[in-house]
């Protein structure tokens, strides 16, 4: 619906000249889908979250969806057809060029009422949707709700809460932990035992918070006057819970509560009252948004008693404004396999026999130390008598596929479900969508970005970039818990993974809605009747057969992930509304099926990855609506003149020193290119100067004369959204102009190229945090101008002379006041830079690199001053002792160590030699 209603709208627009009465019912059309919408939004938040939705609701909802999808579609041929660029003007002859715009006028004209036969079949069919949910859902005016056939996620929450503690596994270290957290009295705080100590503790569903919350409670209960452990819902009833946590700090005097009629403002001031004088402990279990926590927070007063408060989430951002997190970690390995001998050996001393130990230890690998998993894994094995090792093994199998059912397997669904409806719709959308990797891929940033972008799964805001809000959306699945960071950098991109149990809940979800569906070697023997989305993982020639069988007309996007996949279902005529394509796991395709891909009108995405590519046809036009192209993985060396022609193109990947197309410039939608790009003429400065919503520029120049200087200030002047820019090669004394550079740059490199001279434009930058720059030499009205930057927080700079003075430092101190600067790294052949007093106030890293004997030569010592800096943490030394006398490079040693010895922060240092 989000991706449909602004394509109505734009329907709806002059340009497309519908007929009067095709006006009329496309309005009606996007009138009854917006109140389709909100009618489902409404049914959804009647009903618990934790139980699954009624399954007239259920039907209800996969109509409209299949609704909409055609309606997209029909939409989508007409604005295909309707922009086809009419026949040019015959140079051959007036008449004949006449008749055919006279034809191309004719076939418009029956494209317009196509649409309108189109239209009024879709509005007969919500007629005909609006009348049975009429029929069969609605009784008195209002949604018939199912009732509750399943277990609560509170009545599964109870299991955790009364497990006998001589059962639990791998919580003694957690345990002493948090206590030590709560009850700790820092040295610097005298009288703080006395107050109030909050310490929450975040982390994912099923990793155990509550427990660990439930053990600490009691082990400290009896240190305290009174206590309360209330759970928390994502609709929460606050006056429910102000009224169950009286009644668990006094029982006797508040046994009559539920009878009492009082609001929530009367049950905080009667809590406020009742806990003024008490030393209480509290738990607020499984906080969903800081609003509730504030709320609650009115009633915990802080009486100056010592009391504490435990609270448990699943946000980080929760969490972090809760105050006292404390990140729950999963289980050891060597915890893991304690829990699972436990459920299924009743000892935790007891380990699986030998022919099940390899089986064993996979099965804990995908469990990945959630105790909830493991319950859940191990109870469904335990159960299993004969044949153990082939069950063992088909389990494994099936985990993270969301194919594998039973009561155990749902229940802990339900519970990592919670999270799931938590999101926003759209967010909703987007986490669904990681169902088309494989289990323990590396998602990059960048790919699932613009992958959504080009599913249409991003909304643009004003004045954001697709960039900006796809970041987002990770941001915001990442506080949640939905996907974690693997640590890992990949073409110097983060990089994130989907826990294997987060990927089975998903994956059900998936197939259950009929979002997306797996070719992996574990799919059900029913495929469904439309497919719309494909995630081709298996190279297993049956699965390739099966894939020749399947119905492709509805299919909307195609990712490949086997590497033996060759037969590519390319043909409009096979899959005509086909809107991204990612073959970046597929090697083999070719010259002649890259030109047939060309024919997919449709495209939005398209990622290539095969060294059989060698050339990009000049056909790529035809892909009007494209807006993500990586061929960064292929051996295509130049872009057709016709590539220039791609108007909607807002992200482009191209391999290495690939030549690109002159006039660039009319791509003035691109917001992304991450490619050094070669600069061999002024010409393509002024192509790039057009692309102002261009994010990133790394440019390399492989010469530089007088004629580039103008127009790469003019380039960087016109690049209003330029936040990063890396320049490389030979650059001499460019950028000498004071021209107000990008306002939103944060981030400048330029450590690959030596600048005679320090570039004026870079003072203009307000927004600047980062620069890396070589400069053939340093004066004091440099340091000024880097001094006065003041976003600047990062800076590494390497200078080979200074300009000042023989035998006199430059010295930085207050008429340099760098207000933001916290790492600096500075290194010349003779160390040219000292410290003044109150200098780089906030500097906490640096590094210096020299050569001992030439700092000796023109200085005479050693004495940077690095005392008087007065919030430095470390610092690095890189000394380079080639030409140096004997010792000159211990003197130095020596001569820093006894600086940072007067400096009263007492920063750390490490000693590197270069000799």
């Amino acid at each position: 619906m989000g991706a449909l209603l602004p394509k109505l709208a734009d329907l709806l627009k002059e340009e497309y000249q519908l007929q009067k009465r095709a006006r009329g019912e496309v309005m009606w059309l996007t009138r009854e889908l917006e109140s389709m919408r909100a009618a489902l939004l409404k049914v959804s938040d009647q009903g618990p979250i934790d139980q699954p939705p009624d399954a007239q609701v259920k039907l209800w909802a996969t109509n409209v969806r299949d609704l909409s999808y055609d309606i997209e579609d029909s939409i989508d041929r007409f604005m295909v057809r309707i922009d086809t660029p009419m026949v040019p003007d015959n140079p051959h002859g007036f008449f004949r060029g006449f008749v055919e715009r006279s034809l191309g006028l004719m076939s418009k004209a029956k494209i317009r009422r196509s649409i309108g036969v189109d239209i009024r079949q879709i509005k007969s069919r919500i007629n005909e949707e609006k009348e049975r949910h009429d029929r069969y859902s609605v009784v008195g005016g209002r949604v018939v709700a199912a009732k509750p056939v399943a277990p609560t996620v509170d009545s599964l929450r109870l299991s955790t809460l009364y497990k006998e503690s001589s059962k639990l596994v791998g919580l003694e270290e957690k345990t002493g932990y948090l206590v030590r957290k709560l009850m700790e009295v820092p040295d610097d705080n005298e009288g703080s035992s006395q107050q109030l100590n909050v310490v929450s503790v975040v982390g994912f569903g099923g990793l155990g918070k509550t427990t660990l919350a439930n053990v600490v409670y009691k082990e400290l209960r009896a240190k305290f006057d009174c206590g309360a452990f209330v759970s928390i819902s994502l609709s929460p009833n606050m006056v429910g819970i102000f009224k169950k946590m009286l009644r668990q700090l006094d029982e006797i005097r508040y046994q009559h509560i539920n009878g009492e009629t009082w609001d929530e403002v009367q049950l905080i001031d009667e809590l406020r009252k009742f806990l003024r004088n008490k030393r209480y402990i509290v738990v607020i279990d499984d906080i969903w948004n800081i609003s509730v926590w504030k709320t609650i927070k009115y009633a915990l007063v802080d009486n100056q008693l010592g009391s504490r408060i435990i609270t448990t989430t699943r946000a980080i951002d929760v969490a972090e404004q809760v105050g006292g997190a404390y990140q729950l970690e999963p289980l050891s390995p060597n915890d893991s396999i304690k829990l699972f001998s436990q459920i299924i050996f009743q000892s935790k001393d007891k380990f699986p026999p030998y022919h099940l130990s390899e089986v064993s230890q996979k099965i804990m690998k995908k469990c990945g130390g959630i105790p909830l998993a493991i319950i859940t894994i191990a109870s469904m094995l335990a159960s299993k008598k004969g044949n153990e090792h082939e069950y063992w093994y088909r389990v494994y199998r099936s985990m993270g596929s969301g194919l594998e059912d039973g009561p155990d397997l749902r229940n802990m669904r339900r519970i990592l479900s919670i999270s799931y409806y938590d999101l926003p719709p759209h967010l909703k959308t987007c986490l669904l969508y990681l169902s088309s990797y494989p289990e323990d891929y590396l998602i990059n940033r960048e790919t699932l970005i613009w992958k959504w972008v080009g599913e249409g799964f991003v909304d643009t805001k004003q004045g954001r970039s697709f960039h900006e809000v796809g970041g987002e959306y990770i941001d915001e699945l990442m506080n949640k818990g939905m996907i974690q960071s693997s640590g890992d950098i990949v073409n110097y991109q983060d990089c994130y993974r989907v826990h294997d149990m987060v990927l089975d809940l998903i994956t059900s979800l998936s197939n259950e809605e009929q979002f997306l569906t797996r070719l992996d070697g574990q799919q059900s023997l029913s495929l469904p009747k439309k497919i719309r989305r494909l995630s081709f993982q298996t190279s297993e020639e049956e699965d390739i057969k099966l894939l020749a069988a399947i119905n492709l007309s509805h299919l909307r996007s195609l990712t490949v992930f086997g590497e033996g996949f060759s037969l590519l279902p390319v043909s409009p005529s096979l899959c005509p509304f086909l809107r991204v394509m990612d073959l970046s796991g597929c090697g083999k395709v070719d010259n002649q099926q890259c030109k047939d891909i060309c024919k997919l009108f449709h495209l939005r995405y398209l990622s290539l990855s095969s060294a059989c590519i060698t050339e990009l046809p000049k056909e790529i036009a035809n892909l009007q609506f494209l807006q993500v192209l990586d061929i960064s993985s292929t051996e295509i060396k130049e872009l057709p003149p016709t590539f220039i022609q791609l108007k909607q193109l807002v992200y482009l990947h191209f391999p290495n020193m690939m030549r690109l197309p002159d006039g660039l410039g009319s791509l003035d939608r691109l917001q992304e290119i991450p490619n050094v790009i070669t600069i061999d003429s002024p010409t393509m400065l002024h192509d790039l100067g057009c692309l102002s919503k261009l994010r990133r520029l790394a440019i390399y120049f492989d010469r530089w004369d007088e004629s580039y200087e103008k127009p790469f200030i003019r380039c960087l002047s016109k690049l209003v959204s330029l936040e990063l820019l890396e320049v490389d090669g030979t650059l001499g004394s460019t950028c000498g102009s004071s021209s107000p550079g990008p306002q939103r740059l944060q981030s400048i490199d330029m450590s690959f190229c030596t600048l005679t001279a320090f570039p004026g434009w870079i003072s203009s930058l307000c927004s600047l945090s980062s620069l890396h720059i070589i400069l053939l030499t340093l004066g004091e009205e440099d340091l000024q101008v880097l001094g006065s930057i003041p976003s600047l927080s990062d800076l590494y700079i390497s200078v080979g002379k200074a300009t000042h003075d023989m035998n006199r430092r430059l010295v930085i101190g207050r008429g340099c006041p760098f207000l933001c600067l916290t790492q600096l790294s500075i290194s010349s052949r003779s160390m040219d830079v000292g410290f003044a007093q109150g200098a780089m106030q906030k500097l906490r890293d640096l590094s210096l690199g020299f050569e001992a004997g030439e700092t000796m030569d023109e200085f005479g010592d050693f004495n940077f001053g690095l005392e008087n800096l007065s919030s430095l943490e470390s610092v690095d030394v890189w000394i380079r002792c080639s030409g140096a006398k004997p010792r000159e490079a211990d003197d130095a040693v020596t001569a820093i160590q006894r600086t940072l010895h007067m400096n009263p922060n007492n920063p750390t240092m490490e000693v590197y030699m270069i000799c």
